[in-house]
């Protein structure tokens, strides 16, 4: 048996006094709360170093997917993140302020505009990347290469699992 974490110090408080609740099930949940927990914070202060906000660092990183000549609508990224287009257009104008995306006429459409990632924007989210993928390599320092993939494995069972149950997937970028 491993040496016993946070989580079942907590848990170990609860036994006799939630006949109910299944603990194993807690601890699951409650360590994926715990490591999300410190992943955002950290992610939060890596983009922070970069003059980003999470919202602003996944519009970059939808742009990006987007493949070269990485652009997109405000309409399609709008929805592909659940917002509003004027909750859309507050992100553009900071990115676009911040001169990390352009708006272009839309070709189709003359009353429509496109949505660009500018080079400089694809620098600043392909390093902010780099550096938070750097400090998300503690979540899996504990395991070896087996016991990693063994992980995945099991983590992707469970969103399968929940998004049968009619979980919406959260979009970060």
């Amino acid at each position: 048996m491993t040496e016993p974490d946070i989580v079942d110090k907590r848990i170990a408080d609860w036994v006799g006094s939630l006949p109910g609740l299944d603990l194993e099930v807690e601890g699951i949940v409650e360590r994926i709360q715990h490591l999300e927990k410190r992943i955002r914070k950290m992610l939060d202060d890596t983009l922070a170093e970069f003059g980003l906000n999470v919202g602003e660092w996944a519009v970059l990183g939808s742009l990006r997917r987007a493949g070269d000549p990485y652009r997109r609508s405000p309409g399609q990224l709008a929805k592909s993140f659940g917002l509003t287009t004027g909750a859309m257009t507050n992100r553009l104008d900071k990115l676009e302020a911040a001169e990390l995306i352009r708006r272009l006429p839309d070709p189709d459409d003359r009353r429509g505009v496109i949505v660009e990632l500018l080079p400089e924007g694809r620098e600043v989210w392909e390093r902010a990347v780099g550096a938070q993928s750097a400090k998300e390599q503690f979540v899996a320092s504990g395991l070896n290469e087996r016991e990693r993939k063994q992980l995945n494995s099991l983590l992707r069972r469970m969103v399968h699992a929940a998004e049968r149950e009619g979980e919406p997937a959260a979009t970060l970028g």
